[in-house]
C-alpha cells in the first residue's frame, strides 16, 4: 500500500471497506470509514497547497477585464500556445534599464531582463523617458511573475520574459498606452495576438507615440498648405541574398499634395532599436513627387535617396513597419507589411 498514491490509496481503503463490510466486521468498517475521512481531508489539503504554489498569472491568469483605467488584464492561459512552462516563482526589480528592459533579481543573482514581444523608444529618442518611468511605475518594488515563451536568453544574454504583475500584463499595458510597438521576434510569438490587438487600440485612440504631437505639442507636423506624405510601395524582398542586393530593397515616399514639403530634419525607422535614417539638409518633396529611399550606398538625386545602411538589409521579409518621423520624432505616418 506505500507505493499508491494519495488517491490510490483512498480507494483501496474504500475497497476494502466494502469486503470486511460484508463479512460481517462493524468495527473494522468503522474504522476504516474514520481512516478514510482523515485521507480526504489529507488529501484536499495537499491539493489546496498545490493550487497555492500554481497560481498566479503565469500559470492560470485570470480572464481578461478592462478598467476604466484602461490597466491591461492577463489574457486567458488557453489562448497562448507555448511549450515553455511558466515560472513557478516570483522575481524583484532592482532597476529599469528603459522601457523595455530592466534588471532583476532573479535565482539568486543579478539579471537583465528584455520584456518579449514589444519594443520601446530608444535613448534620445520621443517618449524615451515616459517608457521608461512607466516600466518603473508599473513593476514598482514588489515581485513580478515572469513568463517564458520559447527562448530562454537573447543573443546579448538576457532574459526574455513576459511580465505581470497582480493581474496587469505589462509587455501589454506599455503598448496599449503608446509607449511601445508591438514587435514580433520569432519564434517568441505566443501572446502577440494581444500585443497586436493592444497596438491596434492605441492607434485608434492616438494615445502615446499614435498622437500626431505626441513628442513636442509645438512642433507637431503641421501640414503646409496641401502637402502631405504617404507611403507607397514597399520592396522587402530584394533580389537574391538581401544582405547583398540593399540597392535592390526600398520604400517610396509620395507628396500627394500640391505644395512642396521641405523634409529637413525628418527621419525614417523600422521595428528595430537600430535602423534609422535622415534626410539630408535641404530636401524637399514637390507636390505630386515620389522619392524612393534604397537601403543600400549612392549618390543622393531628386527621385533617389541612399540610406548607405552597411551590413545588413533593414526591412524584414517576415514583416516589418515603415515609419516616418518629423523633425520632433512624432510619427506622422506608418505602414506595416507581413511577408
Amino acid at each position: 500500500m506505500s507505493s499508491l498514491t494519495a488517491p490510490g490509496r483512498l480507494t483501496a481503503l474504500i475497497v476494502l471497506a466494502c469486503v470486511v463490510a460484508a463479512c460481517g466486521s462493524t468495527d473494522r468498517v468503522a474504522q476504516l470509514e474514520r481512516e478514510n475521512e482523515a485521507l480526504r481531508d489529507r488529501l484536499a489539503e495537499a491539493t489546496s497547497t498545490t493550487d497555492t504554489l500554481v497560481a498566479g498569472p503565469t500559470s492560470n491568469p485570470p480572464t481578461t477585464r478592462r478598467s476604466t483605467t484602461s490597466l491591461a488584464s492577463v489574457p486567458p492561459s488557453s489562448s497562448v500556445t507555448t511549450s515553455a512552462q511558466p515560472e513557478p516563482h516570483a522575481v524583484s526589480v532592482l532597476s529599469v534599464v528603459d522601457g523595455d528592459t530592466m534588471r532583476v533579481l532573479y535565482e539568486g543573482g543579478a539579471e537583465s531582463l528584455r520584456l518579449i514581444g514589444i519594443n520601446s523608444p530608444e535613448r534620445n529618442e520621443c517618449l524615451y523617458a515616459e517608457a521608461a518611468s512607466r516600466l518603473a511605475e508599473l513593476v514598482g518594488d514588489g515581485d513580478l511573475y515572469l513568463e517564458p515563451d520559447q527562448s530562454d536568453r537573447d543573443q546579448y544574454g538576457r532574459l526574455l520574459r513576459y511580465v505581470f504583475v497582480d493581474d496587469v500584463f505589462v509587455n501589454e499595458m506599455l503598448v496599449r498606452e503608446g509607449l511601445a510597438i508591438s514587435r514580433h521576434y520569432q519564434p517568441d510569438i505566443a501572446r502577440q495576438a494581444t500585443l497586436d490587438a493592444a497596438q491596434e487600440l492605441a492607434q485608434d485612440e492616438d494615445a502615446g507615440m499614435w498622437n500626431p504631437a505626441a513628442c513636442d505639442s509645438a512642433k507637431g507636423f503641421v501640414s503646409p498648405g496641401n502637402a502631405s506624405i504617404e507611403i507607397g510601395q514597399i520592396r522587402f524582398n530584394a533580389d537574391g541574398d538581401d544582405n547583398h542586393n540593399l540597392n535592390d530593397e526600398w520604400v517610396e515616399l509620395t507628396n500627394p499634395g500640391g505644395s512642396d514639403l521641405d523634409l529637413t530634419g525628418w527621419g525614417v525607422k523600422d521595428e528595430s532599436a537600430s535602423h534609422r535614417y535622415s534626410f539630408p539638409p535641404g530636401f524637399g518633396l514637390a507636390g505630386g513627387a515620389t522619392v524612393r529611399l534604397h537601403t543600400g550606398c549612392g549618390s543622393d538625386a531628386g527621385n533617389a535617396l541612399y540610406w548607405c545602411n552597411t551590413g545588413s538589409a533593414v526591412w524584414n521579409n517576415s514583416g516589418d513597419t515603415v515609419f516616418v518621423l518629423d523633425p520632433s520624432g512624432n510619427v506622422v505616418v506608418s505602414r506595416s507589411y507581413s511577408g
